[in-house]
């Protein structure tokens, strides 16, 4: 919801951090790969106690998440592979995130199963509608806006890594959070996909 309502604010600093990575000479598919390491990176700085850092890691590779699409649309330099590799990589970052909470925290063991689950259902129909619909957005698949986007996710990840006591109900809330989500794409799908078999 906020990636969708917000970006008209946030496009004006992603544009400038874009213009500033292609003058020294990146590629958007290179902004991809940074951003994943940093993410990465994240899991690791929580494995190793730096609640802080990790928080501001994840937030960096989620800035230049969304900087690489920007510099992509700006050199013309769209493509396929580069899609694959930013849906992929988003959600390695997410698994490993979960994966290190629960080695720090056994006890959230089934929370953070849910948490996964709930992600993978989400994801299922988030690209799924993209696969069978007509691409309608800047992105290059169609973009279905819904309660939980990537800046929710990255919001409910910092609660869950800053307040270790409460990340089972952290996690709760999160996989509710993002069914709801997934429910709210398949409504909006049952009425695109009545349009699209009305048009054949």
């Amino acid at each position: 919801m906020l990636d969708t309502y917000g970006r008209k604010i946030a496009d004006p600093t992603i544009n400038l951090m874009g213009k500033s990575l292609i003058s020294i000479g990146l590629s958007p598919n290179n902004v991809t790969v940074i951003s994943f390491m940093i993410g990465l990176s994240a899991s690791v700085a929580y494995l190793t106690g730096q609640e802080v850092l990790a928080v501001i890691l994840l937030w960096i590779s989620g800035a230049l998440d969304a900087v690489d699409g920007a510099m992509a649309r700006k050199m013309n330099a769209t493509s396929l592979f580069g899609c694959l590799m930013d849906v992929t990589f988003d959600r390695l970052v997410e698994i490993g995130l979960i994966i290190s909470m629960f080695l720090i925290n056994p006890e959230a063991g089934l929370p953070l199963i849910l948490l996964c689950s709930s992600i993978i259902f989400s994801m299922t129909v988030f690209l799924t509608v993209g696969a069978l619909s007509a691409n309608n957005g800047v992105k290059s698949f169609r973009y279905q806006a819904g309660l939980a986007e990537r800046t929710e996710g990255f919001l409910l990840f910092t609660l869950m890594i800053l307040f270790k006591s409460h990340i089972v109900l952290f996690a709760y809330i999160f996989s509710m959070i993002v069914c709801y989500t997934a429910i709210q794409r398949m409504v909006e799908a049952k009425k695109i996909f009545k349009l699209i078999d009305a048009k054949k």
